[in-house]
């Protein structure tokens, strides 16, 4: 991600901040908490994730850490995000609970632990100028996991936000079975939205 992108992001997210303040799924995107929790229930069925480790790429304020946490026991979590205002509470929340740590950093330069599965929620929601932005994301991070990467996207076949990147489900889902045999579709879970996750074996 080039710096223009990320300066982007970052200048959108100061915006919902300033319009609906810090603390809420709104400052991170999501229109409500509602629709951020349902997709972490469907991300947490990627798999069995106790005695696993997790990263969670573009971890907001690590949500998804306590989300998990209440489903799986001896999970390892490690969060990374741009945004240090975000993993300033992500830390504050979640540091202790369990075996947690947060880091600063862009999934797309930064070298990734590699971990058992790897989950991104809405970190590719965003206009970005590599139109391959997407398809060398999906292989970064499926090729840093040993078992499974699930990840969401917004659906091209609906209306949205138009500051936001919408996908072709179908385009998307075809480019993953290039990487693996085994890839799932979920979908039908919420308005706008589709989840995809891939397999290692």
């Amino acid at each position: 991600m080039n710096i223009i992108d990320q300066f982007n992001i970052q200048r959108y997210h100061k915006e919902q901040m300033a319009a609906y303040g810090e603390d809420n799924a709104r400052a991170l995107g999501w229109k409500t908490e509602e629709g951020q929790f349902k997709r972490f229930e469907i991300l947490s069925q990627i798999g069995d994730l106790e005695n696993c480790s997790v990263l969670d790429a573009g971890c907001g304020y690590g949500d998804l850490c306590g989300f998990l946490n209440q489903r799986f026991t001896g999970m390892r979590y490690i969060g990374i995000d741009l945004e240090d205002v975000f993993l300033e509470r992500a830390t504050q929340r979640y540091s202790n609970s369990g075996e947690t740590a947060f880091f600063t950093g862009d999934v797309t330069k930064a070298e990734l632990p590699f971990t058992d599965y790897i989950l991104a929620s809405g970190i590719f929601n965003y206009p970005n100028s590599d139109t391959e932005y997407l398809f060398k994301t999906i292989v970064k991070l499926f090729n840093n996991c040993r078992i499974g990467f699930g990840f969401n996207l917004l659906d091209k076949t609906e209306a949205t936000n138009s500051l936001l990147v919408t996908y072709d489900r179908h385009r998307v889902l075809a480019f993953c079975k290039t990487l693996s045999n085994s890839v799932v579709l979920k979908e039908n879970y919420y308005e706008n939205d589709f989840t995809i996750m891939m397999y290692t074996r």
